[in-house]
């Protein structure tokens, strides 16, 4: 085809005016495009036409767009209904129809013949391989994959994915048109999940993974994930707000895709729970029960009374510097008094490892989570052999601090560890492949998935001989190879460099 740039842009046509293609509307009129609206049914261009122009109506009552810009981007739009019309006069033409293979290469097939070379074809499937959709065209050179996200005008992240036969110089100039349209844009593979859905499997499988366990309740996870690892939304609540149906799916796809990795294998408990109908949101139950659309938080169980003992830490003075706020009698010493509560903190053991590995009586011994130097919420693991008596007065004690807490079963890793090295690891093995760049990777996902910084940053942050230290103990515990760490962190984490840089490639010796 052609030399196409982003520069010369100036109309487009959008094919399908459901909810992405209404936001790709709104975004490329007010972004000064001209653009073309095209669906099979003529009633569904009228009533987006009329949407649209309503939205850029309420900016500017809101003050956010002037009223002239409202109706200059009013006047770019421009209904032509018939999909297949001649499109000689557009730049760029974006499919977002139904997420259908067979649809869209048959669309496809058919947009080549009626657009001029000089036109640019992009696919916004959201879990389909672009090459696969442009398999039936005769010239797949023209067509790349522009990601958007949903609501289009408020998430600023665009996936940019070229597929195995797009022109090379294509996906830069799409990168540059997004960054025109005022979004930021991140190249992604042509790969299941491509970069975001992918680097959001860390945290999921690994939440379905400690239910399936019986280590937390959905409610207990979702709270030390808000509150623990400062997480916008719980991975329970998450998976509510999407809907089951479209979740698990893309759970299987990219776990097949990649041939079966551990690292993304799917749960029982979400197939479980569509089999039941169990949905989320939509069917007014999931993990939560909803009433008009309102979740329903089970209450966190009250600090039970209990009789004061003294308590005494292993090895962690931020944890005793917390207890001594809170109506806490602080032992010091070497050794545990026979009367003593003993607080353990250790990285990737459970409570019990961690008293065999340190001589301690392990009935009462107990494991507070140190990840997060003890800022937020704090996670007490119980394991089977601990004296009810002692367990009490351990909750007591934390709670006498004023930090919320949570007591969840004793594992390794017990629960923010676990979802912070799975969510570190699926980064690492993302930039271990090559399927994006580190930088891309932390974008994607901070501005994808909302997560408070991106996976490698977030790693570097807590140390990459951390986050190994935890996942190599839960891969000696469980022998489960979800836990094996990836090359990428391993090297870092031993060379002291960070995660979020590539370091010497052997193209830097050439």
């Amino acid at each position: 085809m052609e030399r196409w740039t982003a520069g010369r842009v100036r109309t487009i046509r959008v094919i399908g005016t459901g909810v992405m293609g209404r936001g790709i509307v709104q975004l490329a009129a007010a972004g000064g495009l001209t653009v073309e609206l095209a669906d099979v049914r003529a009633e569904a261009v009228t009533a987006a036409v009329d949407q649209v122009g309503a939205m850029f109506d309420k900016l500017a009552g809101k003050g956010r767009m002037t009223a002239g810009d409202a109706a200059a981007a009013k006047a770019r739009l421009r209904p032509v209904g018939d999909p297949l019309a001649p499109a000689d006069g557009c730049d760029l033409v974006v499919e977002a129809v139904r997420e259908d293979l067979e649809t869209k290469r048959e669309l496809f097939a058919a947009l080549e013949k009626v657009c001029g070379e000089g036109t640019v074809l992009v696919t916004n499937t959201s879990s389909l391989s672009v090459t696969a959709i442009g398999a039936a065209m005769e010239d797949p050179s023209r067509l790349a994959g522009l990601h958007f996200f949903n609501p289009v005008p408020l998430m600023r992240l665009v996936e940019v994915i070229p597929g195995a036969r797009t022109a090379a110089w294509l996906p830069g100039e799409l990168v540059d048109l997004v960054r025109r349209l005022g979004h930021e844009p991140v190249l992604a593979p042509d790969t299941p999940g491509f970069l975001v859905n992918h680097a959001g499997r860390g945290l999921v499988t690994e939440a379905m993974q400690v239910l399936s366990e019986a280590v937390a309740e959905p409610a207990d996870l979702d709270r030390i994930a808000r509150e623990a690892l400062g997480l916008k939304m719980g991975p329970c609540e998450l998976l509510d707000m999407t809907g089951l149906d479209v979740s698990h799916p893309v759970m299987e796809i990219i776990w097949n895709g990649f041939y079966g990795d551990p690292r993304l294998r799917p749960s029982r408990v979400t197939r479980t729970r569509v089999e039941a109908g169990l949905l989320g949101r939509k069917t007014g139950e999931g993990f939560y029960r909803y009433v008009d659309g309102a979740k329903q938080e089970p209450p966190e169980p009250p600090i039970p009374s209990a009789d004061p003992r003294p308590v005494w830490v292993h090895d962690s003075e931020p944890l005793r510097t917390l207890l001594a706020k809170g109506d806490v009698q602080l032992e010091a010493g070497p050794r545990p008094s026979d009367e003593a509560v003993i607080l353990v903190t250790p990285y990737g053991q459970s409570a019990l490892e961690a008293a065999h590995a340190h001589g301690l009586p392990a009935e009462r011994t107990l494991s507070v989570d140190p990840l997060g130097d003890f800022s937020g919420r704090l996670t007490l693991a119980v394991h089977p052999g601990v004296d009810p008596a002692v367990g009490r007065a351990a909750l007591a004690a934390l709670g006498s601090t004023g930090q919320p807490v949570t007591v969840v079963r004793d594992a390794p890793g017990t629960v923010a560890q676990r979802l912070l090295a799975s969510i570190v690891n699926v980064a690492s093995a993302i930039a271990e492949l090559r399927l994006a760049d580190p930088k891309d990777i932390n974008t994607a996902v901070k501005l994808g998935l909302g997560y408070p910084q991106g996976p490698l940053e977030w790693g570097d942050r807590v140390g990459p001989s951390t986050i190994l230290r935890i996942l190599r103990a839960l891969h000696a515990a469980t022998g489960d190879p979800r836990y094996r760490p990836s090359p990428w962190l391993v090297e870092r984490a031993e060379l002291g460099l960070p995660l979020s840089e590539t370091g010497t490639t052997p193209g830097d010796l050439r």
